[in-house]
């Protein structure tokens, strides 16, 4: 999840309207919410200091915010976190194991995730009962995307035009 989806997040969690967050950074009241939206639509990303701020005043930590790096452990707990805030993923200990699971009332069961989560738990499974190799289950790990129905892509604009785009509509609303 991008910085801005999780800004927007915290934000609504503090009843702030984009403009009341602005002013509390300090920006002017007259833009303070055009700011904010660029910021929760990723077209701009906050400085350090700013993000900082944000947490402050949401009371968090800054990587609560931040896009975090799954290659240290306080990043990967706080991705964790942050699926527990959209999906609805909880921690939970089973005979003494700690386990995943995913709360039906969050992430229905016959989703996309749901299914693509099922996949997994089958080939799994498989590789448990000895079914497949350990090189058949990577093979089908590591190019999931082509494996499954359940994954859909989609195309989405460069940032140039994104950015082009953009600004042809402020000229337009001027």
């Amino acid at each position: 999840m991008a910085i801005g989806e999780r800004i927007h997040f915290f934000r609504l969690r503090n009843n702030l309207t984009m403009n009341g967050l602005g002013q509390l950074l300090g920006f002017e009241k007259k833009g303070a919410d055009v700011r904010i939206a660029q910021y929760e639509n990723n077209s701009r990303k906050p400085k350090a200091d700013l993000t900082k701020a944000m947490a402050e005043i949401f009371g968090v930590v800054p990587e609560s915010l931040a896009v975090p790096d799954i290659d240290t452990y306080i990043g990967l707990i706080h991705t964790l976190f942050t699926l527990e805030d959209v999906y609805g993923l909880s921690v939970d200990t089973i005979d003494g194991t700690v386990c995943l699971r995913l709360d039906k009332s969050v992430t229905q069961p016959g989703s996309t995730l749901w299914t693509m989560l099922d996949d997994w738990a089958a080939m799994k499974a498989k590789l448990d009962a000895g079914e497949i190799s350990k090189e058949e289950y990577d093979r089908w790990r590591y190019n999931y995307s082509l494996n499954s129905s359940t994954v859909r892509s989609a195309k989405v604009p460069s940032l140039t035009l994104s950015d082009e785009l953009s600004k042809a509509l402020k000229t337009d609303e001027q």
